[in-house]
């Protein structure tokens, strides 16, 4: 008897010797767990943004920022570089010239963001000028790419239409994104993330296969390339949800007549207020008085006899781990920095982004050999951490950018203030161009290069004196008077604001 209780009583207390192989499982399953949740965070992340918004808006921003932006964007910087190097035969003075018309059609997006909020086609506010768009991008990237060598003028011509049509269609997205960041504003950081996610992405995909396409098409070849992103944007004009507006159809003369009046005078009305032209002279001075040195460092580093003569795939490769590097740096701003002030987030990243420009200083100069660090392996790490500094510094402009738009003209005026930083970078563009030919940098001779380079880091440094500029409020701040911007029409009460009629 005792030994049949005895024998019930082991049984009975045999599972206390079990937790230690249970709790190894349990923490296994939590650390599968924990990686389950982590890679399905990005997919709740877009079911939230598809619930709170229209999923035809997420996806106008995957198409036009992911692929049209992204993957063109970043396809069109590599290709172009080869083109006017090897096709043309062009010097890199002049190239960056050329590289500053490439943003003429962004400096008319306050044009292209007017005719979108006040002149719809048939009732339609933006379906239309996706379509333009397309139409646009399609034909151009096919006629550089069929006609054979064509005049550098021409063929200038034919990029700045394919700039054109990416243009465009950002203005188009983002009168759509401006409205979505003022009506909720909690969103704009997730708005914006998406943006750069998407961007980030399309252009890890474009510069990684840009070397391969230039290999195996050669440069005029590849170009038909970018002829694909514009025919998914017309797509996106037929498909994309816009509900109709019957009343722009019955009085359709006047409304545009009053509709620009009412624009304009709302804009001028806005841009007077000191907590909008102060942050949007900042912006404009960060980036003209980043003068650009990238043709003379591409036209560098491809040379076989003064720099390290990068292959084709190689310089893809490069680009491809900035764009990985790119989203890492919208990732670190998403979960880290979203709720900082603006003004301590674009001090910090400025003087940041001026002294990772020191590392191509030290890359130009080969001091990377003399401390036993290969090329390969300087360059990518160098490029992966200017364009993570790079894209912290972006974002909180173009978050700040959002918030400064008054509804009702929100595309316009968002138009407008992307329209100043068109300006910046065209600025940085030619004053790059210039100052490598006053320095006597060309096709073969890179001696003064270094000097270029540390007079732009300088210049970068220099812009932390504007810093007081940007408004010393976050993403949740108002930033401008909750009074109406835009001047009240007698005649037309019911439609005051000339809103976007996106769900």
């Amino acid at each position: 008897m005792e030994t049949l209780e005895t024998e019930k009583l082991l049984s009975e207390e045999k599972p206390l010797l079990e937790p230690f192989s249970n709790h190894s499982e349990n923490k296994t399953k939590a650390r599968s767990n924990a990686v389950i949740s982590v890679l399905l965070q990005p997919f709740q992340w877009l079911k939230m943004l598809c619930d709170r918004l229209n999923p035809s808006f997420v996806l106008g921003v995957v198409l036009v920022y992911g692929l049209n932006q992204g993957f063109s964007g970043s396809l069109f910087k590599v290709v172009t570089d080869y083109y006017w190097k090897d096709v043309q035969q062009v010097q890199p003075s002049v190239v960056q010239l050329y590289m500053g018309l490439y943003y003429i059609p962004w400096v008319m997006r306050p044009i292209w963001g007017l005719l979108t909020d006040v002149f719809p086609i048939r009732g339609y506010k933006r379906k239309p000028y996706f379509l333009v768009s397309g139409v646009l991008g399609l034909v151009s990237a096919i006629a550089i790419a069929v006609l054979g060598k064509l005049p550098a003028a021409l063929a200038l011509s034919c990029l700045i239409g394919v700039s054109a049509a990416m243009a465009i269609a950002d203005v188009a997205i983002d009168a759509c994104i401006a409205t979505n960041s003022i009506n909720i504003r909690s969103l704009a950081p997730d708005i914006q993330s998406l943006c750069m996610v998407c961007s980030s992405a399309g252009a890890l995909v474009g510069y990684a296969t840009s070397g391969v396409f230039v290999h195996q098409l050669g440069p005029q070849g590849a170009l038909g390339i970018l002829a694909l992103p514009p025919a998914t944007i017309v797509i996106l004009g037929f498909f994309i949800y816009e509900k109709r507006s019957s009343t722009v159809l019955l009085q359709k003369n006047k409304k545009d007549a009053d509709g620009v009046g009412v624009a304009v005078k709302g804009m001028y009305k806005t841009i007077k207020y000191p907590q909008v032209w102060k942050p949007s002279l900042y912006m404009f001075v960060s980036l003209a008085l980043n003068i650009s040195t990238h043709e003379g460092y591409f036209y560098w580093y491809t040379d076989p006899t003064a720099g390290p003569a990068f292959s084709q795939e190689f310089v893809g490769v490069i680009y491809a781990m900035g764009a990985l590097a790119s989203m890492f740096g919208v990732l670190v701003y998403h979960k880290k920095l979203k709720g900082y002030s603006f003004r301590n987030m674009l001090f910090f990243a400025q003087l940041l982004y001026g002294l990772s420009g020191m590392l191509d200083l030290i890359f130009i100069k080969r001091l990377n050999l003399v401390l036993g660090i290969p090329d390969s392996f300087f360059v990518i790490t160098e490029e992966s951490f200017s364009r993570i500094i790079s894209k912290i510094r972006w974002i909180p402009m173009v978050v700040l950018s959002t918030r400064l738009c008054p509804l009702g003209i929100e595309g316009t005026f968002f138009a407008f203030l992307m329209c100043i930083d068109s300006f910046g970078q065209l600025a940085s563009k030619w004053s790059g161009g210039i100052v490598l030919h006053a320095f006597g940098v060309t096709r073969h001779e890179f001696g003064n290069l270094w000097l270029v380079i540390l007079l732009r880091n300088l210049l970068r440094l220099f812009t932390l004196c504007f810093v007081f500029l940007v408004p010393d409020a976050d993403h949740l701040d108002d930033l401008i008077p909750s009074s109406d911007c835009l001047p009240k029409n007698e005649s037309d009460d019911d439609d005051d604001h000339i809103k976007l009629l996106l769900l």
